[in-house]
C-alpha cells in the first residue's frame, strides 16, 4: 500500500512540478506575460501541457483506483467521455487565460470583469459536471470507488489550477 501510494505521489509531482514562480516577489508576478513570450508561444506552451496533463491525468487515476477488470471495462468508456466534457469546459478557462495574457497591458475594467465570470462560470461548470457524472459512475462503481474518482479528480484539476496560476501576474490596478 505504502509504495502504490508513493507511486502516486511522484506521478501527481511529475506532472505538474511546481515551478519557482511560486517563490517570486509580487513585483516580479506582475510583470507582463507578453514581455517574455509571444502570444502564439503562450498559445503553444498551453496546448503542450493539455496534452501532458491528459496523459498523465490517466495515469494517476490508473495507479490509485483498484479497478476490476469488468469495472475497467465499464469505466475508461464512461471516464473518455467526461474527460472530454472536461476539456470542453476548459477551453473556456484556457481562452479567458489566452485573453488576459494577450491584453495584460491593455486590460480595461469591463474586460477583467467579464474574464472573472468567465473563469467562475468554468469553475461552476465543472462542479455541475461533476455532479451529472456522479451518478453514472455510480452504475459501475461502488460509491467509494465513485468518490475516489471524484477525490482524485479534484486534486489533480487543483493541482494544474495552482500551476497556472502561479504563472500568471495578478490583475494590474
Amino acid at each position: 500500500m505504502i509504495s502504490r501510494n508513493r507511486i502516486a505521489v511522484v506521478l501527481l509531482l511529475s506532472m505538474v512540478p511546481l515551478s519557482n514562480r511560486l517563490l517570486l516577489s509580487q513585483e516580479s508576478a506582475q510583470q507582463s506575460p507578453a514581455a517574455d513570450q509571444s502570444p502564439a508561444q503562450i498559445d503553444q506552451q498551453i496546448d503542450l501541457m493539455r496534452k501532458d496533463i491528459q496523459s498523465q491525468k490517466r495515469q494517476v487515476i490508473a495507479a490509485n483506483m483498484k479497478l476490476t477488470d469488468k469495472e475497467a471495462e465499464q469505466f475508461w468508456p464512461i471516464f473518455d467521455q467526461y474527460n472530454g466534457e472536461l476539456i470542453k469546459i476548459n477551453d473556456k478557462k484556457y481562452a479567458a487565460i489566452k485573453e488576459f495574457a494577450k491584453s495584460y497591458d491593455t486590460l480595461a475594467d469591463d474586460q477583467a470583469e467579464r474574464l472573472t465570470n468567465d473563469i467562475l462560470g468554468v469553475d461552476q461548470s465543472v462542479a455541475q459536471l461533476r455532479l451529472k457524472y456522479v451518478p453514472i459512475l455510480r452504475k459501475v462503481l461502488s460509491g467509494k470507488k465513485t468518490a475516489l474518482f471524484i477525490q482524485l479528480d479534484r486534486r489533480l484539476v487543483m493541482m494544474i489550477d495552482l500551476q497556472i496560476s502561479a504563472a500568471i501576474p495578478l490583475v494590474p490596478q
